[in-house]
C-alpha cells in the first residue's frame, strides 16, 4: 500500500508527455514528472520513488531521496523563514514545511534543529520541533544490550536526551560519553537499562562481552590502517584513548586484553603491535 512521505515501490502503468503515471492504489495514479524519468523506464516496471503532495495537494513522485521520512527524526537546517512558516532543507527540491506553532523555540535561518516528520490532518508532510508531542507515544520491548539508532536532541542535568529508533526517549549520561557530541549527533547506540517506568538509559558503547568484541574489531582495523602499530597501551591516558576510539580506558584495556589472549596483538610499554601484519 502506498505511503505518503515515504519511499515506495510502485509500478508504471502509463507513459505520457507529463511523465510516468504510477499505480497508487486507493490514492489513484501518481505522477513521476518527465524531467525525472530514467531513459529505460517502461510500462509494468517497478520503481522506487518518494511520494509527496505538491502545493495544490496533488500526489507526486520523485526519484530524489529525502534525508528523513514520515515517522522519523532528523537534524535539519533552516533554509528560509517567511510569513507562511519555516522551511527546512531535507534533500528535495521542495522544502519541508514547519509551522510556526511547531517551534520549541524561535528558529533561525541556517541553524540546524532536530525535528520529527509527520502527516498533518490534510495528509501534508510536515515537521515539528516539539518532539515531546510525538516521541514516547507507544510501548516498547527493548532489553539490555539491544542495538539501536540514536539522535541526540538536547541536554538535561544528567546527560544528553536522545531519540531512540525515532520513537522513544533515552538518556545518555555525561559520565559515560567519551567523545564530543552535541545536539544533532546521530549514530549507533545500545540499551544500557530499561527502568521500571520503561524509560531508557542508553550508551554509545556495546554492553558486556559484545563491547570488547566490537571495540576489538575497531582496534584491529586501526592497527591495519597504521601499518600494524599504535602508540597506545594500557598505560595511555584516558584522554588519548578517547581521542582515537571514543571509549573509556577501562573498555579499551578489556578489548586489548582479549586481543592479546587470542594472540592477535603484542602489548609493549609504548604501544600495541599487530601480530598478523602482512
Amino acid at each position: 500500500m502506498l505511503e505518503i512521505g515515504r519511499l515506495n515501490q510502485l509500478a508504471v502503468i502509463e507513459m505520457a508527455d507529463l511523465g510516468a503515471y504510477l499505480e497508487g492504489g486507493e490514492f489513484g495514479d501518481v505522477l513521476l514528472p518527465s524531467k525525472e524519468l530514467p531513459a529505460d523506464l517502461s510500462i509494468g516496471q517497478q520503481i522506487e520513488v518518494f511520494v509527496y503532495r505538491d502545493s495544490q495537494g496533488n500526489l507526486l513522485a520523485t526519484l530524489q531521496k529525502p534525508l528523513v521520512q514520515v515517522g522519523e527524526c532528523a537534524n535539519l537546517q533552516v533554509k528560509d523563514i517567511n510569513d507562511v512558516g519555516i522551511f527546512l532543507d531535507w534533500g528535495l527540491d521542495k522544502d519541508l514545511f514547519l509551522p510556526f506553532g511547531e517551534q520549541q523555540q524561535p528558529m533561525e535561518v541556517d541553524r540546524h534543529y532536530v525535528v520529527y516528520v509527520y502527516l498533518d490532518n490534510e495528509q501534508r508532510i510536515t515537521a515539528s520541533n516539539k518532539l515531546d508531542r510525538y516521541i514516547d507515544k507507544s510501548d516498547h520491548k527493548y532489553k539490555r544490550g539491544d542495538k539501536v539508532e540514536l539522535l541526540v536532541a538536547g541536554r538535561t542535568e544528567l546527560g544528553y536526551k536522545a531519540v531512540v529508533n525515532n520513537k522513544h526517549w533515552g538518556v545518555l549520561y555525561y559520565d559515560q560519553v567519551f567523545k564530543r557530541i552535541r545536539a544533532g549527533y546521530a549514530g549507533t547506540g545500545y540499551i544500557q537499562k530499561v527502568r521500571e517506568d520503561q524509560k531508557l538509559d542508553v550508551s554509545l558503547e556495546p554492553i558486556g562481552i559484545q563491547k570488547a568484541i566490537d571495540i576489538g574489531d575497531t582496534i584491529l582495523a586501526k592497527l591495519r590502517e597504521e601499518q600494524g602499530y599504535l602508540a597506545l597501551s594500557d598505560k595511555s591516558t584516558p584522554q588519548a584513548i578517547s581521542a582515537i576510539f571514543g571509549v573509556s580506558k577501562g573498555t579499551f584495556k578489556k578489548a586489548i586484553g582479549k586481543l592479546y589472549k587470542e594472540g592477535l596483538i603484542t602489548i609493549s610499554k609504548t604501544g600495541i603491535v599487530l601480530n598478523d601484519k602482512e
